[in-house]
């Protein structure tokens, strides 16, 4: 079973940088795509960035492109977001999710349900 903990949110003024980290256990984090999403209240959750099992392969929603980077480092089973630039509309939870099934493809998904594995979120809250 494939454990997620994610760390380094909190509270910071925009234009503010924050680095989210997600430390996995009990499985072979390196086969995995792993990604991003997060949920605000009242609303659904939302993909932020993923990154493919070797690192070659990320993809960013629209709006935090340029701002946002999404990195791996397999030798400590995490993966990282540097969030700069932050903006009060980036105010949510964020969770990191692992994906096992496109070891062999290389790709990267950015709907939940591809995802099988899910950390308890971290709260990011931007003032204006």
């Amino acid at each position: 079973q494939v454990q997620l903990v994610e760390s380094g949110g909190g509270f910071v003024q925009a234009g503010g940088s924050l680095r989210l980290s997600c430390a996995a256990s009990g499985g072979t984090f390196s086969r995995y795509a792993m990604g991003w999403f997060r949920q605000a209240p009242g609303k659904g959750r939302e993909f932020v960035a993923a990154i493919s099992w070797g690192g070659g392969r990320v993809h960013y929603i629209d709006s935090v492109k340029g701002r946002f980077t999404i990195s791996r480092d397999n030798a400590k089973n995490t993966v990282y977001l540097q969030m700069n630039s932050l903006k009060p509309e980036d105010t949510a939870v964020y969770s990191c999710a692992a994906d096992r099934t496109s070891y062999d493809t290389g790709v990267v998904y950015t709907t939940p349900d591809e995802y099988e594995y899910w950390g308890q979120g971290t709260q990011v809250t931007v003032s204006s």
